[in-house]
């Protein structure tokens, strides 16, 4: 984090935030979103050394009503905005039993999960819904890119169990975890990503020439498709923000803004009944799930959220693995700002 930080203050942010910045990209390592966390670093700099982020926004309401908002985040980073529209979701939840925040001319904010779990200290209920900052997938059957992969995340508070947290692209795979297997030198496996032929591509480093495929893969992406548009619609043509052709690929373009559209609810339990019992049915179900039966070879069934929460276990403990490419990377960084090396 403190690496994050200094580099992010070093080409300009204010230092307090930096400081959250820097928290929100380590908290996604940590959790094991790991195209969402320093491995943007690079890109970051990158981009507001071009003027592809402002560095000091004004991020600012353009429409209010008592439960829902429009912030305009000034093109500032994403982290910043998102935070804020989570703490606005929730104040307007507190008072109105539910809260719905959209943004416009934000930027990429990270794993979907950590602004839809903000919420849960609250004892409510967190939604999140993006535009993905470049288009990886064509309309069902089509071939141009005027979708992307359209995130949706849902953070739902337990008692005694943890909580339940779902976190998911609207394709196959996110194409984070694409840029992931490029630095670690991997391939794909089949089914994520086919090029224009329409024949498998598993080579991450060729994949410009190739789209993700939607969830439900060939046999039926058009429920992906379908997903991925009204996310879309939700958090980006709602609230002002680019979707479709006006999305900007945020990784070929270091210096246009890309007006990026998010938006997340909150809603607060205690609007819907007693808290507590509501938790309670929340800890009966999950183990009802775990303890069901399981078909053969099945150890273990998983609730949405669990794996995560063992990464971030175990690499609270043991560290966070960094591969070489990404390691050189950020290497480069810190020389060229004239800031120690990650480790150093």
């Amino acid at each position: 984090m403190a690496f994050i930080q200094q580099a992010l203050t070093a080409v300009g942010l204010p230092d307090t935030d930096a400081a959250e910045v820097a928290g929100l990209m380590a908290a996604a390592d940590l959790q094991g979103s790991d195209g969402h966390g320093v491995s943007r670093l690079p890109q970051y700099v990158r981009r507001i050394k071009a003027g592809g982020f402002n560095v000091r926004p004004n991020i600012h309401v353009v429409h209010e009503h008592a439960s829902t908002a429009v912030l305009n985040g000034d093109n500032g980073m994403g982290h910043l905005v998102m935070k804020r529209a989570a703490e606005m979701a929730i104040e307007k939840a507190r008072a109105t039993g539910i809260g719905w925040v959209n943004s416009q001319f934000s930027n990429h904010a990270g794993p979907a999960s950590l602004y839809a779990t903000m919420p849960l200290a609250h004892d409510m209920i967190g939604l999140y819904f993006a535009v993905g900052n470049a288009n990886h997938l064509p309309p069902w059957g089509g071939l141009d890119m005027l979708l992307s992969t359209n995130p949706i995340a849902a953070a739902i508070p337990a008692g005694d169990e943890r909580p339940i947290v779902l976190d998911m692209a609207t394709t196959v795979a996110a194409y984070g975890k694409v840029k992931t297997k490029a630095l670690r030198g991997e391939t794909m496996p089949q089914g994520w990503m086919i090029d224009r032929k329409g024949q498998p591509l598993t080579d991450p480093k060729r994949a410009d020439e190739g789209m993700l495929l939607p969830l439900g893969g060939m046999e039926a992406g058009y429920k992906g498709y379908g997903l991925a548009m009204i996310i879309g619609l939700l958090a980006g043509t709602l609230g002002g923000a680019a979707m479709g052709r006006e999305v900007i690929d945020f990784n070929h373009d270091d210096d246009s803004v890309t007006n990026t559209g998010q938006a997340i609810a909150a809603i607060n339990i205690a609007a819907f009944g007693d808290v507590a019992l509501f938790k309670r049915s929340v800890d009966a179900l999950v183990r009802d799930f775990r303890n069901s039966e399981r078909i053969p070879g099945v150890d273990r069934i998983w609730v949405p959220g669990e794996r995560s929460h063992e990464t971030r276990m175990k690499r609270t403990n043991g560290g966070i693995p960094v591969a070489p490419a990404l390691l050189r990377a950020l290497d480069q960084v810190a020389d060229d700002l004239g800031i120690s090396r990650l480790g150093d």
